[in-house]
């Protein structure tokens, strides 16, 4: 079966509510719609986001300081996980760390994320730390993964 190609788009005050919806299905403690606007604003921070059939079904948003991205979020829908979605967003984000003269983009995973670790890792991504109990709901340590450029 051939997967249809996956445009991300950048976040915008149009997906805004379905970006925050998002949050709220996926994470424990979710970002508040006016933190995800942060994503919006050029400068600070920059969100992509991947839709089907007017569905958001991923997003990922970073901020950006200088010349480094940290990595806030990447989201699924559990109705769109292992189609490409998730993958995409991350690629759409280390494009504009390229595209943008970035030197490293960095995220934290949590440890039991076998899925997301092993996507970083594709993506170019290594493990250069750890946070001990970094996630509360459950506590979880998380894996500091960083992307250069170089």
């Amino acid at each position: 079966m051939e997967r249809k190609r996956i445009y991300p788009e950048r976040l915008t005050e149009k997906t805004l509510d379905g970006v925050a919806e998002l949050e709220k299905l996926c994470f424990s403690q979710p970002w508040s719609k006016s933190s995800l606007e942060l994503l919006t604003k050029e400068g600070i921070g920059v969100g992509m986001v991947c839709s089907s059939d007017g569905k958001i079904c991923a997003y990922g948003g970073m901020i950006v300081a200088v010349d480094e991205g940290q990595i806030t979020n990447i989201a699924t829908h559990p109705d769109y996980r292992r189609r490409g979605y998730g993958r995409a967003v991350v690629e759409s984000l280390i494009k504009y760390a390229k595209n943008n003269g970035l030197d490293s983009i960095s995220l934290e995973v949590r440890e039991s994320n076998k899925a997301a670790i092993e996507l970083y890792t594709k993506l170019g991504f290594r493990v250069e730390g750890k946070r001990k109990d970094f996630y509360t709901r459950p506590v979880e340590s998380a894996l500091i993964m960083i992307w250069r450029s170089k």
